[in-house]
């Protein structure tokens, strides 16, 4: 057992009564797609019913400052890698959509998570667990999926449906059938789940009770939104009792994230969600964007009940697993993650790095941008005009009050930082776009396509 692991059990562990636990816990990491901390009741929300999620943060440790990257794909390699997306340059979804009349001319997004990138599967499978992935993947296509990275059983699958069955369903289903199968040994079981990207659907029975559900303003309360969420819910509940069922659940440690914040509104306008009272939304780096809900039980070693204020991002999970399973680091990878065991033990521990990045270099819900949070201080660079909006997210989480203004030299300092992180990762810039036409400056690429076509 490596002496980290041994001092954090040490630290954590009130004395049990049966036998000691393995040393090595089994992981059961499960990603919601596009729900934001406001939308579950655990962070308040009164309209959403989430009772097994509720369970979870009682029974565990709940972040409230938890961050992601601002898409999909950019957390997705960030979590498995341990490394910042601006590394691979996978800063927007995979494979990105484009704005050809824009002012700025962001860079193309690579296909895939390069191969050679040592995932968390791949260093705990090396520590002999079993793996296992269903769901989601969203980092590259043939030859660039889960089981090339790491996942010996994998199935990879978007949307609310698979055959017949409710997608989420599905995911219990197979994560029941992984557990039964699984070989004697701890086990590494990630649930990616579609819920609640749009389009919004749930089943005419969820649908019906949340039609006859009074709205709570001044949340969006819809009625398909919050079904979908209920069946995400009923998932993970159903895993949560076969692990009750089979004796594991008091050594696995089950940690609940999202990919992005919410997204407020579709391109029609039409609202789905709300994060307030965070401002922004996916696509943005504003809090709304990148703050999510994080919840992590592990009995006896995380406190239940639990709050941690302490900043945290995605990209810290994969070095929190490599520590908890005595995997080695992989020595020639770059490492931007921080092991979160001392706070999963003491919630009160404060970061190592108190400085965190991000870096969207495309037109989202937003214009390309990079950002940097030191302590509560953060800056966001708009890359259009070299435009600064300062904030102190420890007066202002909201971020109403821009004030680099008020504080010019704070604000030089946090950008030279981040133009020095953005030159030390290689992150991909925009350049200025010799088609720009300010008239068509918000057209997506489908349009423009189609007239070049036509005009051959």
């Amino acid at each position: 057992m490596r002496p980290r692991l041994t001092a954090l059990l040490l630290l954590a562990c009130a004395p049990l009564a049966a036998a000691p636990a393995p040393a090595r816990p089994n992981v059961l990491l499960i990603l919601a797609d596009d729900l934001g901390a406001s939308d579950l009741p655990a962070y308040g929300n009164t309209f959403h019913e989430t009772p097994h999620l509720d369970r979870l943060a009682r029974e565990g440790l709940r972040f409230t400052q938890f961050y992601a990257g601002p898409v999909c794909s950019p957390t997705r390699a960030n979590l498995q890698s341990g490394q910042d997306q601006a590394r691979f340059g996978i800063t927007q979804h995979i494979p990105g959509h484009r704005r050809p009349y824009a002012r700025l001319r962001d860079p193309q997004v690579p296909g895939q998570l390069p191969l050679e990138v040592v995932t968390f599967a791949e260093a705990l499978r090396g520590a002999g667990y079993a793996t296992g992935y269903f769901g989601k993947w969203h980092l590259g296509g043939a030859g660039f999926g889960p089981r090339e990275q790491g996942w010996d059983t994998a199935e990879e699958f978007q949307g609310h449906t698979r055959g017949e069955a409710r997608a989420a369903a599905h995911l219990a289903d197979r994560a029941i059938e992984f557990l039964n199968q699984s070989r004697p040994g701890p086990f590494l079981l990630q649930l990616s789940f579609y819920a609640v990207h749009i389009p919004l659907t749930t089943t005419p029975e969820l649908l019906a009770k949340y039609q006859a559900k009074p709205p709570r303003p001044p949340y969006p309360s819809r009625p398909e939104y919050a079904g979908l969420l209920e069946e995400l819910d009923t998932a993970i509940g159903r895993v949560l009792a076969e692990l009750d069922r089979r004796g594991l659940a008091g050594n696995t440690v089950v940690w609940f994230l999202s990919d992005n914040g919410g997204l407020e509104h579709e391109q029609s306008g039409r609202i789905v969600t709300s994060n307030a009272p965070l401002r922004g939304e996916k696509g943005t780096l504003y809090e709304g964007g990148v703050r999510i809900p994080a919840l992590v039980r592990w009995p006896g070693r995380v406190p239940a009940g639990s709050v941690s204020a302490t900043p945290a991002t995605t990209q810290d999970v994969h070095p929190t697993l490599l520590a908890l399973a005595g995997a080695p680091a992989p020595a020639d990878q770059p490492r931007d993650g921080e092991d979160l065991g001392p706070v999963l033990a003491r919630p009160e521990t404060p970061r190592t790095n108190d400085t965190l990045y991000w870096h969207l270099p495309h037109y989202h819900h937003s214009t390309p941008a990079s950002a940097v949070r030191r302590g509560a201080w953060k800056l966001i660079e708009f890359l259009e005009d070299g435009r600064l909006e300062l904030f102190s997210l420890a007066d202002d989480p909201g971020e109403q009050v821009n004030l680099a203004a008020r504080e010019p030299a704070r604000a030089a300092a946090l950008r030279a930082d981040l133009d020095a992180w953005r030159r030390r990762v290689g992150a991909r810039m925009p350049e200025p776009n010799p088609d720009h036409d300010p008239a068509r400056a918000t057209e997506l690429a489908g349009r423009a396509d189609r007239e070049r076509r036509n005009r051959r």
